[in-house]
């Protein structure tokens, strides 16, 4: 019995080397994907022994198999028997950090940090830290870059002795002679910095800085852009000007656009990191060149973080330098010839009229937007248009109605769905800063017009969905003298898609309107539809009643509807019988 026994404690580990040896991908990354249920089963001193070996030996798959054992390896602890055991993980985890996919190393490398932080400091110094030194004198450059990502989880819990070593480590990396792994410890520097005490960021981390930033390789230098940001969070006020300002400028007149890319990316950051005296300073003529720069994804990425940087300028000089240096290029980013350009400065440029207040607003900025709301692109008045809140705050939006109604009519009608589904979607904020009477003036037909909007089905049900929040703003009366009767008018429509879309409206208007608008206007035009000679319009009849049912009162229900929906469960079609009878169903009418 007792060798029964131990059969089945085998079978486990048996079942599971079978299926990581069976040809077929898909059972391998099964088997893998259960590998936690396996460990339970064997417990955590044969996981430890057996299963853990097994796996660290047969690390020879495809990426996929092995990019779900690097994640599994990072939720095992509990199962070797928790953080005293947890550095049995560590080899088939620093095997999986020196394979050729990245994806499966960068995963490999997330776990290794999770679970660095269950090793206590002893067993830090004693299993992983000799780990991460592997990783970093290892002869290829796969199991280099992945310990660049490893410094920085370890050095913060290590003695001065390793400390040290690990710093001399990091400093080999930096000018390691591929670029790949330049380029991996560029990107961990700044969280590096962040862990070391700031004597060694001042000592070393400072003149690392300086080289990645000049690195040959733009794709090192861009990077270096980032970890400049953060160290100069990390540096005294005193010590910016001279030991990150001089990288960072060069980095904002670097001779490759992608790094003058990354500058403008990271420029509000870098704004907040080192304050308002070297913002005016230096950062202002760095922003302007950025806005005039002869790429248009770097004048694009700049005018993206118009409004973010004027807001956090120093508040005593923040309309001077506006009005000063930022406006003039934003003038000429209007007219600009790349249309990616023009639509990022629209989706931001509302938001500089509650920074510069009414005065400044109407007098330069409003022509921006009326020029942006002509523009012959159509995310340009768009982003445009759904910014439309800030102004309306500071001027009202009267000052740009003239302008505003031929952009909507035309982005209405756009030949791109998505165009018109956007302004659909935007029509109801926009109803409620222009008011009724101006809405039911200019804009009412169109949203009627949207119903049958033949280009898409999702604009239909956009706008069905626009109608309702319109009620919602402008009240259930409103609805009655203006939209309903506009809705019912369709039920009578040649075309069955637009008589489909009566039923529609009145799902998602029964709610908002109420019950006695619901019975008394809408519920006799349902029960016509229900004689149409179209079956999809008698079901949508049927689910039209289930919809609205909870509305009505239970007389109504039993004497009315409950009849209707009896003789359409009894319909020749079978799709009308059958949401009949789900409709009685629902609303217990059987």
């Amino acid at each position: 019995m007792a060798g029964a026994d131990s059969d089945d404690s085998l079978y486990p580990i048996a079942v599971l080397i079978d299926e990581l040896r069976n040809e077929d991908v898909q059972l391998r990354l099964n088997s893998i994907k259960k590998l936690s249920t396996i460990a339970l089963a064997l417990g955590v001193e044969r996981t430890r022994t057996e299963l853990l070996p097994f796996l660290t030996d047969t690390i020879y798959d495809e990426d996929e198999v092995l990019l779900a054992l690097a994640e599994q390896l990072g939720n095992f602890t509990m199962l070797v028997g928790g953080p005293e055991y947890v550095h049995c993980l560590l080899p088939p985890l620093e095997s999986l950090a020196t394979v050729e996919e990245t994806v499966v190393r960068d995963k490999a490398v997330e776990s290794l940090r999770k679970i660095s932080h269950e090793h206590s400091p002893v067993d830090l110094e004693v299993h992983f830290e000799p780990l991460v030194k592997r990783l970093a004198s290892g002869d290829w450059f796969t199991s280099r870059t992945s310990a660049c990502g490893l410094f920085s989880v370890c050095y913060p819990r290590v003695s001065s002795t390793v400390k040290a070593e690990i710093r001399q480590h990091f400093r080999t990396l930096c000018s390691d002679d591929t670029p790949m792994v330049r380029r991996a410890a560029a990107s961990k520097l700044g969280e590096f910095a962040k862990v070391l005490e700031l004597e060694y960021v001042k000592s070393d981390i400072i003149s690392l800085f300086t080289a990645l930033a000049s690195d040959e390789q733009d794709s090192v230098r861009l990077l270096a852009v980032e970890a400049g940001v953060s160290i100069a969070t990390l540096l005294p006020q005193e010590d910016l000007e001279a030991l990150v300002m001089p990288t960072l400028r060069q980095a904002a007149e670097d001779k490759s656009w992608r790094v003058r890319y990354m500058v403008a990316d990271k420029f509000s950051d870098l704004q907040k990191a080192v304050g308002p005296e070297i913002t005016k300073n230096d950062l202002v003529p760095a922003f302007q060149n950025l806005l005039k720069d002869c790429e248009a994804e770097v004048r694009a990425a700049a005018a993206n973080k118009v409004k973010e940087f004027c807001e956090n300028l120093p508040e005593d000089s923040r309309e001077t330098i506006i009005m000063t240096h930022i406006l003039p290029c934003v003038k000429e980013l209007v007219s600009d010839t790349n249309q990616h350009v023009k639509s990022a400065l629209a989706s931001v440029i509302m938001g500089l009229s509650t920074i510069l207040g009414k005065d400044n607003t109407i007098e330069h900025l409003l022509p921006l937007f009326l020029a942006q709301l002509k523009d012959e692109c159509p995310e340009v008045r768009l982003n445009i248009i759904s910014n439309l809140d800030c102004v309306n705050e500071v001027i009202g939006i009267r000052q740009l109605s003239q302008s505003l109604l031929p952009a909507i009519v035309e982005l209405a009608e756009d030949a791109k769905w998505r165009v018109r589904l956007a302004i659909i979607e935007y029509m109801p904020l926009l109803a409620g800063q222009l008011g009724v009477e101006f809405f039911d003036e200019k804009l009412n037909s169109l949203c009627m017009a949207w119903l049958v909007d033949h280009g898409s089905c999702y604009n239909v049900e956009a706008a069905t969905c626009n109608l309702m929040k319109l009620v919602e703003k402008f009240g259930a009366e409103w609805a009655q003298n203006t939209i309903v009767p506009k809705v019912l008018g369709m039920a009578n429509d040649p075309n069955y898609l637009h008589r489909m879309t009566t039923l529609f409206c009145i799902n998602a208007l029964s709610e908002v309107c109420g019950q006695e608008i619901t019975t008394k206007h809408m519920l006799p035009v349902v029960f016509k539809m229900s004689n149409d000679q179209v079956a999809n319009v008698r079901f949508n009849v049927a689910k039209s009643l289930q919809k609205i049912g909870p509305v009505l009162d239970s007389n109504c229900l039993q004497t009315e509807v409950k009849p209707v929906l009896e003789k359409l469960a009894s319909d020749q079609d079978m799709d009308v019988k059958y949401f009949a009878q789900e409709a009685i169903s629902v609303l217990s009418l059987a």
